[in-house]
């Protein structure tokens, strides 16, 4: 534990448990009591990736595919739960952030692989949430030299206020405002029948083209970024959350998830309203320009649009930057807590700043291609994301870390095909750049059967060497009393058995970083086409 801080009450936005109270919550209302001290992360996390990236991707989906992407959001519940669900054990039973497990567990060479991944995608991240507030900002009259600069003072206001508690609720009523897009819905004349097939009914309108992948991969970046595995984790870890909890911050993230999807399907029905019967079908600019077509539609649909913008653009701000902030105190071994004050934690609160001052400055100077950048930056997510979600893999099957709470074979294989899937989807926008002439759906189907083709080849081989070994491949959990598993928690980092990386393993997830090199730099290129440069 690198902060003192860590250690104490929870805190909670609506409620406190004291460090020592281990009793039981036999009746519905202690429970749900619990609930109400314990839920904080998992909602912001998920409802802060409805940020201003998040607003705009699935504006585009809307304005450019009618609902049919719909059922991408409901492929993504399982992904949200699976991904954050394990960050929730790493955080509850370590009690360490993220970052510096991959550090101590994998080295500082591959720590650094994974962080730097995260410093670069989250500063462009929050670049896009200042274009937010700019849009926002314009739909209402308001210059952005006035409107930015104030959102950044705003932001490290509210962070810089030395109280987890207060930090939380303010983020709970950004999350109360959020709830505008439900009136949203049902003011843009929702089409019943047409929403519920498109979300239980893959296809797309107008059929399979490079673009539409490109929005289906920036649609899964923006849903699931690596960004929420850093700032769970080290959340759950600020709040003081122990494996006693573990439940009911489970109970926290699922129902995020359900609330974000929720919010995403709103803001795709409100831009296909928006642009319907109209030349504007198919031609997204930018959020702002939603606004105004749904401000011709009447009802106060612009201005609920608008103040939906700024407000998941703040949002998205906060929780993005406070990700960056408790990576960087993990990186470098500093304080980082929201239970320390301004002058008790100085590098901690300069760091976010600091990334507050640059972004909303980026955004500020004339001509800058703003909307190439949102638009590549939640594909460039889509596309980490594999790399992220192995490490995250490999932590929650180290027994060294987890001990009683590591993954059941079962969780592996859902996790494992999560990382294939996208896999699969950011090879096919690689192919489709390189060959812009080939058959899109060929390709997708090409990389499917050969990702599963190669993954039958590694089972097997694992089961081949673990019969020749004498040795499991995953040696099997500790048998532990439930009150144990309960307060079961990680010794501390310097005594636990270094990892021995299999020669197999070493080469796959060189290969997994070489292979995301080349598909980032395939993406600024085929970012550059579409955007007419």
């Amino acid at each position: 534990m690198l902060d003192s801080a860590h250690l104490g009450d929870i805190e909670g936005a609506f409620g406190k448990i004291s460090v020592g109270d281990i009793g039981e919550r036999h009746s519905l209302k202690k429970r749900l009591l619990t609930f109400a001290a314990i839920s904080g992360p998992g909602l912001i996390v998920m409802v802060g990736d409805n940020d201003a990236g998040g607003v705009s991707t699935y504006a585009q989906a809307g304005q450019n595919y009618h609902t049919s992407l719909l059922w991408t959001l409901l492929l993504l519940i399982p992904v949200l739960v699976v991904n954050q669900e394990m960050v929730v054990r790493l955080g509850a039973v370590t009690g360490v952030g993220h970052a510096r497990l991959i550090n101590e567990r994998f080295g500082k060479g591959w720590g650094w692989f994974s962080v730097g991944d995260l410093f670069v995608l989250n500063f462009l991240t929050i670049v896009t949430e200042f274009i937010g507030i700019s849009l926002a900002a314009s739909y209402a009259g308001i210059s952005k030299y006035i409107a930015v600069p104030s959102a950044g003072v705003a932001l490290i206001a509210i962070m810089a206020s030395g109280s987890f508690q207060r930090w939380e609720r303010a983020m709970f009523v950004f999350i109360a405002v959020s709830l505008v897009q439900i009136p949203m819905f049902f003011l843009a004349h929702p089409r019943y029948g047409t929403i519920g097939h498109d979300f239980v009914v893959p296809g797309i309108h107008g059929g399979v083209s490079s673009a539409a992948v490109l929005l289906i991969i920036a649609i899964v970046g923006t849903t699931v970024a690596p960004w929420q595995l850093f700032f769970q984790q080290s959340n759950i870890v600020d709040k003081r959350i122990t494996p006693r909890f573990i439940s009911y911050e489970r109970a926290d993230t699922v129902l995020g998830s359900f609330v974000v999807v929720i919010g995403a399907a709103c803001i795709m029905v409100a831009a296909d309203y928006a642009a319907r019967g109209t030349r504007a079908f198919g031609n997204f600019t930018d959020a702002a320009g939603v606004a105004h077509l749904l401000a011709a539609r009447g009802n106060g649909l612009g201005t609920l649009f608008a103040i939906l913008l700024f407000d998941a653009s703040i949002l998205g701000a906060a929780a993005v930057t406070l990700s960056t902030s408790y990576a960087f105190g993990d990186v470098f071994g500093i304080r980082h807590s929201l239970h320390r004050g301004f002058k008790d934690a100085k590098a901690f609160y300069l760091s976010y700043s600091l990334m507050i001052a640059v972004a909303a400055g980026i955004v500020l100077i004339p001509g800058a291609p703003l909307g190439l950048i949102t638009t590549s930056v939640q594909a460039l997510a889509g596309l980490l994301l594999p790399s992220a979600s192995v490490f995250l893999l490999l932590l929650c099957n180290d027994r060294e870390v987890l001990g009683p709470w590591v993954n059941p074979k079962w969780l592996n294989l859902l996790a494992a095909l999560i990382v294939g899937v996208l896999l699969v989807l950011s090879g096919t926008l690689m192919a489709t750049t390189l060959f812009p002439s080939v058959n899109v759906t060929d390709v997708f189907v090409a990389l499917a059967v050969a990702l599963a083709a190669a993954g039958v080849v590694v089972v097997i081989g694992l089961r081949v060497v673990s019969r020749r070994s004498h040795q499991p491949i995953l040696p099997p959990a500790p048998e532990v009393t439930e009150h144990e598993k309960l307060t079961w928690r990680m010794p501390p980092l310097t005594l636990l058995k270094p990892v021995k990386w299999s020669p197999a393993l070493r080469v796959g997830i060189l290969s997994l970083r070489g292979y995301l090199i080349a598909a980032v730099l395939l993406l600024i290129v085929k970012a550059i086409q579409l955007g007419g440069g």
